[in-house]
């Protein structure tokens, strides 16, 4: 690990994994937004990647004057990794990690998380991560479980399994105990390993926890294991028999589901986007008193200026905003233009966003592009400024097989442009209306579509692109929406009234620590 800047002590210190400052995309501009938007804090980022390679060589942000402190680490990089040396184990450690293995294994979201294992000296001290790795009892332990679950699962492919899953831990221990000194308060903007250095920290610290889940991580990590894509963490691909696939799946799973338990049960409160993220938060094990839903806000007056620059009648360009990943389906996309084409030969299809994150599917993509005779209504645009892009732009779309709540489709709408996207994340309460029946009441700034439904999403292109009157329509209940319900003063108003009550109950429980009274 390593620390890249450091002009001062945080306030309030975000766990990124995978996100700010080395990746663009919803995250990381909520990230951003944040500390442009409440610059009376002092923040820290503590980026956690998988392999120093597969990022960006530089931030792809310029950092605030209001964010103080960045570190990194990279937990699958050979240098990380301690030196092999053969060890004996302590066995009465072992008795510890086995009530550690039986709550990931057994629990009903009625047992708390074991007292003897949420001790940051327990990683550090007691079962090292070269114990874990290179021990007799390790080994031991590994073998029996083995013999115990899953004989039927070679044995190799049991052993590296779980050490692909238990390395983060103690990568993430250490990481923990270079930062758990800096910023009052902890906020991760999900589960999975940046809500375990949260956890970690918080049990070690007693400081508080914000947590705000932007997608249901747990959920997020199931679709990768269902579609085999572990290559975002670099982990083994040891899925080969059917039996093996399931029982191989269901320990990354029950891994995912306990780390994400963890996060629900120390952090308050617990946030979400969305109702339906919130309700899938509180299936997961949160505890429904402590979920509030917050939603994202842009700048509605900078994008709503570009109103101005939109050119007469409907352009017929489609635009997707995105990283060209497989979790984007930017081919059924690319299907659903060819089905476009035949009955708007001249529309344009522009994919605004990086390709060089999942090469071999950018590379995919092209070729299909090829293959089906749409190259001359399709164009990659990589990176560019949304306020240049969306006053060209006739329709808005998203083709995710997963989201949370897109800022994109936001922008869009306050940039003037309806949308049409797959029944992901809050985009059905985006373009169709949320809880808020006035809200419904808008009507509909779009549609919303199954997901890798080529007809549904060609349809809803054409809808917008060849009836002018329904196109006016949703573009004026999206303008309507957003300034209603999902403006950045909202979003910012919201996140300070978090952060100012946190920060008051500190100070209090620090007077009567003190003896001092307590103030209202």
């Amino acid at each position: 690990m390593k620390v890249i800047h450091d002009t001062g002590e945080p306030d309030i210190l975000i766990p990124s994994e995978g996100t700010y400052p080395y990746v663009r995309g919803g995250v990381s501009s909520w990230i951003a937004q944040l500390m442009a938007g409440l610059p009376q804090y002092k923040f820290g980022i503590v980026f956690i990647g998988s392999k120093r390679e597969e990022y960006s060589p530089k931030p792809l942000f310029p950092f605030p004057d209001n964010l103080v402190y960045v570190v990194e680490t990279f937990m699958f990089d050979e240098e990380e990794k301690p030196p092999i040396k053969a060890i004996n184990g302590n066995p009465e450690n072992f008795e510890e990690l086995e009530k550690l293995y039986q709550w990931f294994r057994n629990d009903d979201g009625k047992v708390s998380f074991p007292k003897e294992v949420k001790s940051l000296d327990f990683y550090l001290k007691k079962i090292t991560e070269s114990e874990f790795l290179f021990s007799r009892e390790a080994w031991f332990f590994i073998s029996n479980k083995n013999t115990l679950n899953c004989s039927e699962i070679p044995f190799l492919d049991y052993f590296w399994t779980v050490r692909s899953i238990h390395i983060p831990i103690w990568k993430v221990a250490q990481l923990a105990k270079v930062v758990k000194d800096k910023g009052r308060v902890l906020h991760s903007p999900s589960t999975g390993y940046a809500g375990l250095l949260a956890t970690i920290v918080a049990h070690d610290t007693g400081k508080p926890f914000i947590l705000t889940e932007h997608g249901i991580y747990t959920k997020e990590r199931k679709i990768d294991l269902i579609s085999s894509s572990l290559n975002h963490y670099k982990k083994l691909n040891l899925f080969r028999e059917s039996a093996e696939d399931n029982y191989i799946q269901s320990m990354w799973v029950r891994f995912f589901e306990g780390i994400g338990k963890m996060s629900y049960e120390k952090a308050n409160p617990i946030l979400s986007l969305f109702g339906v993220a919130k309700e899938t938060q509180i299936a997961y094990g949160a505890n429904p008193d402590l979920c509030t839903v917050i939603p994202n806000g842009v700048d509605v007056h900078k994008l709503g200026a570009t109103l101005k620059n939109r050119p007469e009648g409907i352009p017929k360009v489609i635009t997707l905003i995105g990283r060209v990943v497989s979790i984007k389906d930017i081919k059924t996309f690319i299907r659903a233009i060819r089905v476009v084409s035949l009955t708007i030969p001249d529309v344009e299809a522009w994919i605004v966003g990086p390709d060089d994150e999942e090469k071999g599917y950018a590379q995919e993509c092209r070729e299909l592009i090829d293959i089906i005779g749409v190259e001359e209504n399709i164009k990659f645009l990589g990176f560019q400024n949304i306020a240049d892009i969306l006053p060209k732009s006739g329709v808005l779309t998203l083709t995710s097989i997963s989201e949370g709540m897109p800022l994109v489709i936001l922008e869009g709408f306050a940039a003037g442009v309806p949308c049409v996207a797959t029944d992901v994340g809050s985009c059905k309460e985006l373009v169709y209306g949320g809880e808020d029946p006035a809200d419904k009441a808008l009507g509909s700034a779009g549609s919303v579509c199954q997901i890798a439904n080529v007809g549904d999403l060609a349809k809803g292109y054409i809808e917008l692109l060849t009836n002018e009157e329904r196109w006016l329509e949703a573009q004026d209940i999206a303008i309507k929406r957003v300034n209603t319900f999902y403006t950045q003063e909202l979003f910012l108003n919201n996140y300070q009234k978090i952060y100012d009550d946190t920060f008051s109950k500190l100070e209090n429980s620090s007077e009567q620590a003190s003896g001092k009274p307590w103030q209202e």
